[in-house]
């Protein structure tokens, strides 16, 4: 860091490089380190901070929770249905299918074993840079969460040998199994977020993922 101020922070340029092979795999064995750091709980943001998080330009809260599915339900869908309810978006029977989803998954039909991940939170291809030594994260959401979420977000819009990051993840910290079925349910914070900002086409998507969470159960 360069420098910071209350409206404005300066990075170190990063040069852009054209994705390679053997930056993907070091990317996904990478990642695994990063949320094998932890986190207090699932909701904590990093170390130092208090309040809401930002994705992009909206908040969302970050409370420490005890279970993976109350957070995400309460804290990471349903705080923008609303939004893209009023936006017009999403429509009523929608956010009602959303938010039966999200009742199944706050009830804790996806809770695991899995300890809460230092997440990145909001891991689409535009946060990924591609330099000549290696793959460099940039705008994290950061906070505790579950690990398969960042993956889920990864795949949502798609990454440069986006196969090979996911099997080099595998490889050094293998995931559960049927985490690919899971991949909709991990994708209702961010298509919910893009519902509420950038139109009807997320909106249907949302509710595509919430119907296929529903039918995992």
């Amino acid at each position: 860091m360069l420098d910071v101020g209350d409206d404005r922070i300066a990075l170190e340029r990063i040069d852009d490089a054209r994705p390679t092979a053997v930056a993907a795999d070091a990317f996904g064995a990478a990642l695994t380190a990063t949320h094998a750091a932890g986190a207090a709980a699932f909701g904590s943001p990093p170390p130092g901070w208090a309040g809401d998080i930002f994705i992009g330009r909206r908040p969302q809260p970050a409370r420490p929770t005890a279970t993976w599915g109350a957070f995400y339900a309460v804290q990471r869908v349903e705080p923008f249905l609303p939004i893209a309810l009023a936006a017009g978006s999403l429509s009523a029977s929608g956010a009602d299918l959303v938010r039966r989803a999200c009742a199944l998954v706050a009830g804790g039909a996806f809770d695991d074993d899995e300890p809460p991940a230092r997440v990145h939170g909001d891991l689409w291809a535009g946060n990924v840079l591609w330099s000549a030594e290696g793959v460099v994260l940039i705008d994290p959401a950061a906070h505790g969460g579950h690990r398969e979420t960042d993956l889920a977000m990864l795949s949502l819009f798609g990454c440069p040998f986006l196969e090979r990051i996911l099997a080099a993840y595998d490889r050094a910290r293998p995931l559960r199994d049927g985490w690919r079925d899971r991949v909709p349910l991990h994708q209702l914070h961010p298509l919910a977020v893009h519902a509420a900002g950038h139109g009807p086409s997320y909106g249907r998507a949302l509710v595509d993922a919430a119907e296929r969470t529903l039918a995992l159960a």
